[in-house]
């Protein structure tokens, strides 16, 4: 398996969501619709912010190899 630091697909996505968590790209000054009570913008960073750390957590639970080499063939490193 190959490690997530040379997928590429993984950092198109990574990036992806950390361009995006910034609202640069919305019109200034805009905070109007009002998502119970808060500027959609913020909800909007949110949302990100979580799709971020779920992408972050599920990378790092199925894509990142934890075992050594030696501790998978059952032999323990000295």
């Amino acid at each position: 398996m190959r490690e997530p630091i040379r997928t590429r697909w993984i950092w198109i996505v990574l990036v992806a969501l950390v361009v995006f968590n910034a609202p640069w790209y919305l019109p200034a000054g805009s905070i109007e619709p009002f998502v119970l009570g808060i500027p959609y913008w913020v909800v909007l960073v949110v949302l990100l912010s979580v799709a971020l750390s779920a992408f972050l957590t599920w990378v790092c639970l199925r894509h990142w190899n934890l075992v050594e080499d030696e501790e998978e063939n059952g032999r323990e490193a000295g």
